[in-house]
């Protein structure tokens, strides 16, 4: 990119270069948080944190969503594959040898195998209230797209007497995955379990969410619950389609792979 015969550091490097918004994305790039969270973890002014996050979102790589548990609140949400696109983009806008497609930046997904944990397996816990959508469908695309490799659970704080036909519905229409017969858990059938992560999609549920043992790291994804929108099975469709997004940027998490020592 040139600007007047100069070459210019294109849009996301300018953006992500400033040490604040580099936290801010560093943040995020974990999970959805809300501005007092973020102006604690960066130790900055909520007026300066408020002012680069409306930057980051005019550039459409952070999105925001009120709070389903409290509504004068919000969540930000980093556009992983947005960035993945802009990391791409700059890469060849620097040398064409550096061009990446968005799938090599992103992390690709691991091919289903054959069922059964294997020894060793992070252990991954999906929360939401009733237990009959988001999380569960969390839990069934993890499972499906690590193959084994994850031991992974999902409960509500709330149970429902059954899953949401809809979300029964569309891991089956768009990833031939059959939950039909799973029924909805509760967290007290978890005492004594132990997690590496557990994963709240749920605002109201992150509130009550109980301590687990062997400190596990704990995410949160802001996920609206399908069932209260009007819109019926398309609004489960889009849930889905998101949350198998993240369960994808998820699983670098999970499964890091060994940095190669750079020889001289």
């Amino acid at each position: 990119m040139e600007l007047s015969g100069r070459a210019v550091p294109p849009p996301f490097v300018r953006l992500a270069a400033h040490e604040v918004r580099w936290r801010l994305l560093s943040e995020l790039a974990h999970g959805d948080l809300r501005v007092r969270e973020l102006v604690a973890l960066v130790g900055e002014p909520q007026n300066l944190v408020s002012y680069h996050l409306r930057l980051l979102r005019s550039a459409g790589l952070v999105t925001a969503r009120r709070s389903s548990f409290d509504g004068r609140d919000s969540y930000y949400h980093l556009d992983l594959e947005r960035c993945a696109d802009a990391l791409a983009a700059a890469g060849a806008a620097l040398h064409p040898a550096l061009r990446l497609s968005p799938a090599e930046t992103a992390g690709t997904a691991e091919t289903p195998g054959a069922a059964g944990v294997s020894a060793g397996a992070p252990a991954v816990l999906f929360l939401c209230t009733g237990n009959s959508a988001r999380s569960p469908v969390a839990e069934a695309l993890l499972r499906h797209r690590t193959g084994g490799r994850a031991e992974v659970t999902s409960a509500g704080s709330h149970p429902k007497d059954r899953l949401h036909p809809h979300a029964v519905r569309v891991l089956r229409r768009r990833y031939d995955i059959d939950v039909a017969d799973r029924r909805p858990r509760g967290l007290d059938t978890l005492t004594g379990r132990r997690f590496d992560y557990v994963i709240s999609l749920c605002d109201k549920v992150r509130e009550v969410c109980p301590d687990f043992g062997g400190h596990p790291r704990r995410l949160h994804w802001s996920i609206p619950d399908p069932a209260a929108d009007q819109d019926g099975y398309p609004a489960f469709d889009r849930t889905a389609a998101e949350i198998d997004t993240r369960v994808r940027h998820l699983q670098p998490v999970l499964f890091p792979v060994p940095r190669q020592e750079v020889r001289p």
